[in-house]
């Protein structure tokens, strides 16, 4: 039987890796875009910050570790999906067919519609290229304009400090990380970041970048200009599904998958960012593009390929951000639900923030900011959706009452369903 893995990022070679200890004799090609051996675009600002090395950002060290593991690695980009056929077109004019298809081909920048975003000097930060030209030009005391304050771009912004460039954040939306935390934690997050020397314009887009002699003017929403030795636009990302607009397979946000990896068509599945995979504690199907999930999707696809039946146990809805020495953190459905409550606690002296989002009796979301003692009991409570009863009125009034409600609810609760058991 022959596998095709479409991506080789860290999806694509778990997935790659737990195919050939499921299925030693089949024929397994591990297919990647980028001239690079497979690596991982979550080292790339360690990278930046000097770190590691380029060797430090594979995924596996070893030159001969695909080879030993009969995983054939080949470069192309694929164009479209023939699933009647099961053929794949790359765009060298190559098709390959395969018996079971896998996509974790990830997902790209957004290009946002600028005037100038296509200058020398403006780049995304996305591939081993980008760290090239962005290290290139990131010298001490160089001026850097980063266009975005998200999960991804906060994880750019502490590598770029640390490289000693005068820094300048430009964000949409109202508070930085904006998709990931509320107003009040998002806002001590901006007043932390500035305090450590960062120029941050928020509520504010970049409108236009010109050439201004050997550096870059950069026109923003609110009239001011910066001049620019760097322009990085860190303005998100969009799944990688372009290619199977023909195909068949149904898509949504990202490919739409089961419990199980698999698409709507027989032998296809789907794993990691570009994958929108159903999450059975909320019986929905969301793109979650952290690496956790693409690990845990990419091994349950691959057992599911090989035969042996595995179901997601669920999508993790969890990120941990370290925005210049300040942890903060969101979990599950931090912006509430419709006629629930919430407990909130804030102490901008100490940059402590915590907020918990409540339905009836049940915590389902949260954020944090400066509490890391915290963050496994809150996600033990928001995942395993635990029934709080009389200890929600506790949260209410002292959110910080967090672990003894946990020991007194998720603990007991288990230790129960075990007795029963």
């Amino acid at each position: 039987m022959k596998h095709l893995i479409l991506g080789n990022g860290p999806a694509g070679v778990i997935a790659a890796e737990t195919l050939r200890k499921q299925a030693p004799r089949d024929e397994i090609v591990l297919i990647g875009d980028e001239p690079e051996p497979p690596y991982s675009r979550m080292a790339i600002p360690y990278l930046l910050s000097g770190s590691i090395d380029e060797q430090g950002t594979h995924l596996r060290k070893g030159k001969d570790h695909y080879a030993s593991q009969r995983i054939t690695l080949r470069s192309g980009r694929a164009k479209s999906v023939d699933s009647t056929k099961r053929s794949v077109l790359l765009d060298d004019g190559t098709t390959l067919v395969y018996d079971r298809l896998l996509m974790a081909a990830g997902s790209s920048p957004a290009r946002p519609p600028i005037e100038g975003i296509d200058l020398p000097g403006v780049n995304p930060c996305w591939t081993l290229a980008d760290a090239r030209k962005i290290m290139a030009l990131a010298k001490p005391g160089a001026r850097v304009l980063q266009m975005g304050a998200g999960f991804i771009g906060g994880i750019i912004l502490e590598a770029l400090a640390s490289r000693g460039v005068v820094l300048t954040v430009v964000e949409m939306g109202d508070r930085m990380v904006p998709r990931m935390m509320g107003e009040g934690a998002g806002g001590m997050i901006k007043r932390w970041v500035e305090a450590k020397g960062v120029k941050v314009h928020t509520s504010t887009r970049v409108e236009a970048i010109q050439k201004n002699g050997g550096a870059l003017s950069v026109r923003l929403s609110n009239g001011v200009k910066i001049d620019a030795d760097l322009v990085i636009s860190a303005t998100g990302v969009k799944p990688n599904i372009g290619f199977l607009q023909t195909s068949g397979i149904k898509c949504a946000e990202g490919v739409v998958t089961d419990e199980y990896l698999q698409t709507n068509v027989q032998g296809v599945y789907a794993a990691g960012d570009c994958a929108e995979a159903l999450d059975l504690s909320s019986g929905k199907h969301i793109v979650s593009a952290i690496q956790p999930n693409a690990a845990d999707q990419a091994y349950c696809a691959a057992m599911n390929i090989s035969g042996r039946k595995t179901a997601l146990r669920g999508v993790t809805q969890i990120n941990v951000l370290d925005t210049l020495g300040l942890i903060s953190t969101s979990f599950g459905r931090w912006q509430g639900v419709p006629g629930g409550e919430h407990a909130e606690l804030s102490d901008p002296a100490n940059c402590k923030f915590l907020r918990l989002e409540f339905d009836g009796d049940v915590l389902v979301g949260a954020n944090s900011i400066g509490l890391t003692e915290h963050v496994g009991v809150l996600r033990g409570l928001i995942q395993t959706r635990v029934k709080l009863g009389p200890w929600k009125d506790r949260l209410l009034r002292d959110p910080l009452a967090l672990m003894e409600a946990y020991l007194a609810t998720a603990q007991a609760q288990s230790a129960w369903g075990l007795k029963a058991a």
